[in-house]
Parts: structure tokens; C-alpha cells; sequence
């Protein structure tokens, strides 16, 4: 019988297709977290987000913490009302919301419409795709211009950001250049675990 992959390690075949790990399962090595660190820990093998605002930004060295064109993966579970998210092309930011960046939303129950798998503020999403309590797959692809999302494989979001594109206010830097990844911290009511992620470069 096959055996199920360890969590936080890369199969011989995902090594030679170029994914590279940026949480090791055992410490935040390579992250660092704004405003309140308490609201991130590690728990048998799982980032635990629990507590006030604060965002865990990817410092490590991994592409220089600069990713342009990339796919991640990243594995997801949410407790009931928890609000968080996943930021890509931001950049370190010690206090508030990353100005930067796109945020994929994480949400199942939360009183946000934005459920999980929406670019938050651009590309909402208002379905969810799987409940509370159970670990999801995101899957978050930049080629270029073009942004898609996937839950478990499921297409969510697929996005071509136009030239010069209307933002709300707040939002205007939510815009396709470069930069690094960031897990979000929404509330001290809010609980999230991540694993199992991983990024490969596209070009």
C-alpha cells in the first residue's frame, strides 16, 4: 500500500519539479511577525494563529523572499469564525494590514461575505468550499498578469489584473509586481493551521 507523505517534507518528485519548502514543521525559522508575535506558534508540526492582529512575513531564504511568477501550496484548516488570509507580492510591514500585496482570503464562517479562496477586495468569493475543522488545500498560481486559485483542486478565482486597476480606497497598492508571502492574524477570536508549505518558482 502507498504510504500518506509526511507533513512538511517534499516527495523525491516534487523536489525534481523544483518545490522548495518554507516552513520546516518545527520552528518559524525564516518568518517574522508584526505587531503581536504571541499570535503565532508551532504545534506538532502546524503554524497555530491565535490572538491578536498580527502578520507572519516570509524572511527566509528561499528565493531571496522574492517571488515574482510562482505557484504555492499551502495546507489550511479553520475553526469556526476564524478570519485569516494569505498575502502574496507584500512586503514586512511592523504594524497594521500589509498595504502590499494581494490577500487570498481565508475564511469558512466568519461573518466577512469573503469566503476562502477569494482575492479580498478584488475578486471576492462568496461560496464555501469546505467546512470548519477540516484541512483544504490553496493553491495560489502568478504567471505574468494572471492570478487563479484553487481549493482541493477546485478553480475559485481566475484573474488578469488590467492595466491601471480600479482600487478602493486603502487598497491601491493591491497590484501584481513582486514581493514576498504573509499568513494573516484577523482577531483573537479567530484560530488557523497551517503546513505543508511550499512554493515553486516559475521563472
Amino acid at each position: 500500500m502507498p504510504t500518506t507523505p509526511q507533513p512538511n517534507t517534499l516527495s523525491p518528485a516534487e523536489q525534481a519539479s523544483g518545490w522548495q519548502l518554507l516552513f520546516d514543521g518545527q520552528t518559524l525559522d525564516g518568518w517574522r511577525a508584526s505587531d503581536q508575535p504571541g499570535t503565532f506558534s508551532v504545534k506538532d508540526g502546524e503554524i497555530v494563529v491565535r490572538g491578536p492582529r498580527s502578520h507572519l512575513f516570509y524572511v527566509g531564504p528561499v528565493a531571496g523572499h522574492q517571488f515574482r511568477d510562482f505557484e504555492l501550496s499551502v495546507e489550511l484548516k479553520t475553526w469556526p469564525q476564524a478570519n485569516s488570509g494569505v498575502y502574496f507580492h507584500t512586503e514586512w510591514q511592523a504594524v497594521g494590514w500589509p498595504a502590499k500585496g494581494y490577500e487570498v482570503q481565508v475564511n469558512n464562517s466568519h461573518s466577512d461575505p469573503s469566503r476562502t479562496g477569494g482575492l479580498w477586495g478584488v475578486v471576492d468569493y462568496p461560496k464555501v468550499t469546505a467546512p470548519d475543522g477540516e484541512w483544504q488545500t490553496l493553491t495560489i498560481r502568478v504567471e505574468g498578469q494572471h492570478v487563479t486559485t484553487r481549493i482541493n483542486g477546485q478553480l475559485i478565482v481566475d484573474y488578469t489584473e488590467p492595466a491601471n486597476p480600479p482600487r478602493a480606497k486603502g487598497l491601491e497598492q493591491r497590484l501584481l509586481k513582486s514581493g514576498t508571502f504573509a499568513l494573516q492574524g484577523h482577531d483573537p477570536g479567530s484560530e488557523t493551521h497551517f503546513r505543508n508549505i511550499k512554493v515553486r518558482v516559475l521563472r
